[in-house]
């Protein structure tokens, strides 16, 4: 069963033919909202709002260990995250990318599920963080859709909420980083300890700070619009997708 998360901008998935909905309790907490079960294309799908249906929960606080049980535990076999990000190096607002890596800049955040104590430490291998026959089908799938994706691209995970310096942004830059965004870690690597298939869907939805149309601010009114295009752009390949999976 194919796992959507779900963030700014895709609190909820129209394209959903949602069966029933439910509460999970997990030994982590409580996941950032219920699991919405149904189809996508034909195939059953469940849905999870990354931030809560009410986009209540900011980047720090979301409970990942819970959310990644969650659907672990309630049958899902390959997880699509969906993000909006921040580009760095970008054709412009609007673009859909599939990265194939990541840097970790978070902190303070719960980020293993093998904590040591009575529990054997593991440690899984994290070379290539996105599963690549999950970014495969998602490239084949927006060929089909007739959707442009970028293959490639290095998400930046930092803290959060606020948004970046500019001179943050030349320090990505100079690490390899070409989007930036708050919610890709720890959530990569839960999926990786769980043994989860898992693939991001990046929507860029602004320059980042100190570049193009950002040079001297960002626009929140400006994200607010291309989230709304992007996500639609989202859905569609998530018709195409599911079929795959």
């Amino acid at each position: 069963m194919l796992a959507i998360i779900g963030g700014s901008g895709l609190t909820k998935l129209s394209t959903l033919a949602v069966a029933h909905r439910e509460v999970v309790r997990t030994p982590y907490g409580e996941p950032s909202s219920a699991l919405l079960y149904g189809q996508i294309a034909g195939r059953d799908a469940v849905f999870l709002a990354r931030h809560g249906h009410g986009h209540t929960i900011p980047p720090h606080r979301v409970n990942y260990r819970a959310n990644l049980w969650a659907l672990k535990n309630r049958g899902a076999t390959a997880v699509l995250a969906v993000a909006s990000v921040g580009g760095i190096r970008t054709t412009g607002a609007g673009e859909l990318v599939v990265p194939h890596q990541l840097v970790d800049y978070t902190h303070s955040r719960e980020t293993t599920f093998f904590e040591g104590g009575d529990q054997q430490v593991v440690h899984v291998d994290f070379t290539h963080p996105y599963t690549p026959e999950l970014r495969a089908k998602c490239l084949a799938a927006g060929a089909a859709a007739g959707i442009l994706l970028t293959d490639g691209g290095v998400y930046g995970a930092v803290q959060g909420p606020r948004l970046e310096t500019a001179a943050e942004v030349d320090r990505l830059e100079r690490d390899g980083v070409t989007l930036v965004g708050m919610t890709g870690m720890p959530e990569a690597a839960l999926a990786r300890e769980l043994d989860l298939p898992y693939a991001a869907i990046c929507v860029v939805v602004n320059h980042a700070a100190g570049r193009g149309d950002s040079a001297a601010a960002i626009s929140m009114e400006g994200i607010a619009r291309v989230l709304q295009t992007g996500m639609g752009n989202v859905r569609r390949l998530l018709d195409h997708v599911a079929p795959r999976i």
